[in-house]
């Protein structure tokens, strides 16, 4: 089962917003090849962070307010949020190892 979790805006608000500690939003589109790419590593930083930082997705297409309040502007984006606000940003597909020093400047 994924550990990954698609979001809904108002998931979004309750999980992401309203959340307490690190949560990673991927926001992403189903036509979009590079979040097509990113998606099986994620998947795998879902297990290998799991109870420290919190992984969910949340398509553009479906909820493009949320993208048009934190900025969004190219898919895939990479958005770290720390006790509901947002505190990194990675836009476009990343390596593993990118990923992983993102969420460690934010885990140590």
């Amino acid at each position: 089962m994924s550990k990954v979790t698609m979001l809904s805006a108002d998931e979004f608000a309750k999980t992401v917003e309203a959340g307490e500690g690190l949560t990673l939003v991927d926001f992403y589109a189903d036509w979009c090849g590079p979040c097509k790419m990113i998606a099986p590593v994620l998947e795998d930083l879902a297990d290998e962070y799991d109870g420290k930082v919190t992984i969910v997705k949340l398509d553009a297409d479906a909820h493009p307010e949320v993208l048009s309040k934190y900025g969004v502007r190219g898919l895939p984006t990479l958005m770290m949020f720390e006790n509901g606000k947002p505190v990194g940003t990675r836009i476009g597909a990343q390596p593993a190892s990118a990923l992983k020093t993102f969420i460690g400047e934010h885990t140590a």
